[in-house]
């Protein structure tokens, strides 16, 4: 299977779980024999968009031109990333915003009719971090916005099945906690899931 791993943490400056997760799942998936390929939104000079004009019409950042070819030749997408105020961090949002254009992750005209799926036949799991407990987030917020990227973003343009991996108490995780999530992570990478 052919696998990319999007790491949406918003700082390069340091490592976080977020990336020990996204190497764990890479080896995994390595060395059960699926090919892996990622991208680090921290590490990509990109622009936010501020009109529909300009999401509509305007031009693919060339920083972001490679991260497109990349999501076209994934049969799997992964995406990493911590809850930050309840959603994910704007970085990641900027950068979703910019690649799902018209043209690319759908075509049509939404607003008058239906909108062909580009990016149909790729499947994706989600692995969010949070300083909550992920149970917590899950009943009590109803996980409002993995539900709104996984049904409003990865949905729209035929991404499916999304699955998703909800890791709580990042601030108090002890090693064997923090090891037993890095297995976790491992194994998925194994199955392509």
């Amino acid at each position: 299977m052919k696998i990319l791993l999007i790491q949406g943490h918003p700082d390069a400056s340091q490592r976080h779980f977020c990336h020990a997760l996204e190497a764990a799942y890479a080896r995994g998936a390595s060395e059960h024999g699926h090919t892996v390929c990622s991208v680090d939104v921290a590490t990509l000079d990109f622009p936010l968009l501020r009109s529909q004009y300009e999401w509509e019409h305007g031009t693919l950042p060339s920083a972001l031109v490679d991260a497109q070819e990349a999501i076209k030749w994934a049969e799997h997408l992964v995406l990493f990333f911590p809850l930050w105020l309840g959603d994910m961090p704007a970085l990641l949002k900027g950068f979703l915003e910019q690649i799902a254009r018209p043209g690319f992750a759908f075509c049509g005209d939404p607003p008058h009719g239906p909108a062909s799926k580009g990016l149909a036949g790729r499947s994706a799991r989600v692995v969010v971090t949070m300083g909550m407990p992920a149970l917590i987030y899950r009943w009590y917020f109803r996980a409002h916005s993995i539900k709104s990227l996984e049904r409003n973003i990865l949905g729209f343009v035929g991404v499916a099945p999304v699955n998703e991996t909800l890791i709580g108490m990042i601030g108090e995780m002890q090693p064997p906690s923090a090891e037993k999530w890095l297995a976790r992570l491992e194994e998925l990478g194994r199955q392509g899931n």
